[in-house]
């Protein structure tokens, strides 16, 4: 049995509840884990606060959560962040991907399954222009060209993973609760908004009173940070509050990327609908690269087995149906087989950039 299934066999119906529950949508006040308990009660699901708050740290003690609290986006924040391709010849496969993992705007790296196109990383950086720079010397050092896949639509972000038990469609919203707030139009960072950004990027404290304890870290306000973070919230600087899962923790060890040469005159109508399928994480559009890569379209499906994962992908297929007729070489799937370097954003360059 392996570590992932040994993890999701032992979660009780409270810790599977608080899963499904709380990847989104968990309450920005004073004492969240209050409202908390009493929306999952409602649903059946007896628990008090403190009992929730202890059972959430469990989870992100034993690794089922990466973190608890908010999910920064990094894009909102300053800088910018773009897919890039690449071939590493077999022979000088660990060379090539120990030169590229060296540079520290590289921040995640995956090793993926295609004939050509095997290494898929991401450069984060503060200043778009560098981009090029990076991969210009990515390129002098490895010998091999680099393959710039900058996202050009965003359909969906939206990376939830739930399991079999209590509140499985995961529908408890709370991000209602908490100050109105109204959205600003500027799309810097002041000192004090930087310094949040940098203190919760990693969580929350998993305390009866999450944002004071932040408040207190950053020599804040605990009302202003409370405001602040509903702020970003309606702003979209943050995604949405609640527990982030390890899905591999879950289960859900099959992760696939699609990718698709969908007809630009349909790409628009396709993206929307494609993200309308509740299993699929992520859904943009790209550029092509003629004579090398001829997709435009990229979706992420998770499964917690190959039949589920194939039955997913099929599933994205007949959705592309609807618009165009799809022809085998109009489409692949590229399962990733190795984690070659898994650091994180910059997000503190990156804040730092953009505040004024």
């Amino acid at each position: 049995m392996s570590r992932a299934d040994a993890d999701v066999e032992d979660l009780t119906e409270l810790d599977r509840a608080i899963v499904n529950a709380f990847q989104g949508g968990f309450p920005v006040v004073e004492r969240p884990f209050e409202p908390a308990a009493a929306a999952l009660r409602e649903r059946g699901v007896e628990v008090t606060a403190d009992e929730l708050l202890e059972r959430v740290r469990r989870l992100d003690e034993s690794g089922v959560l990466t973190r608890f609290g908010a999910l920064v986006n990094a894009e909102e924040i300053g800088g910018t962040a773009t897919l890039v391709a690449m071939h590493a010849p077999e022979d000088r496969f660990d060379e090539v991907v120990e030169t590229v993992n060296a540079h520290r705007e590289v921040a995640h790296n995956y090793e993926r399954e295609h004939p050509h196109l095997n290494v898929w990383f991401v450069v984060s950086v503060a200043d778009e222009e560098r981009v090029e720079e990076v991969l210009a010397g990515i390129e002098a050092e490895t010998g091999q060209p680099t393959y710039n896949l900058p996202k050009k639509r965003e359909f969906r972000v939206e990376a939830k993973f739930m399991l079999d038990g209590p509140v499985p469609d995961g529908d408890v919203d709370l991000s209602h609760l908490g100050p109105e707030v109204d959205p600003e139009s500027r799309r810097t960072l002041t000192p004090a908004e930087r310094d949040l950004v940098l203190e919760i990027q990693g969580g929350l404290p998993i305390t009866e009173t999450p944002y004071a304890d932040v408040a207190a870290a950053i020599d804040a306000e605990t009302e202003w940070v409370v405001r602040t973070i509903k702020r970003f919230e309606t702003e979209g600087k943050v995604r949405r509050v609640g527990v982030i899962p390890n899905h591999y923790a879950l289960g859900y060890t099959e992760n696939g990327m699609t990718v698709w040469n969908v007809p630009d005159e349909v790409v628009e109508e396709v993206g929307p609908a494609v993200a309308g399928l509740d299993f699929v994480t992520h859904c943009y559009r790209r550029p092509r690269h003629e004579g090398v890569w001829p997709y435009n379209f990229f979706a992420m499906t998770h499964g917690r087995s190959e039949e589920e994962s194939e039955e997913r992908i099929e599933r994205v297929r007949e959705e592309m149906e609807t618009y165009w007729d799809v022809g085998d070489d109009d489409w692949d799937t590229l399962f990733s087989t190795r984690i070659l370097k898994k650091t994180g954003i910059r997000m503190d360059e990156r804040a730092e950039a953009n505040t004024q």
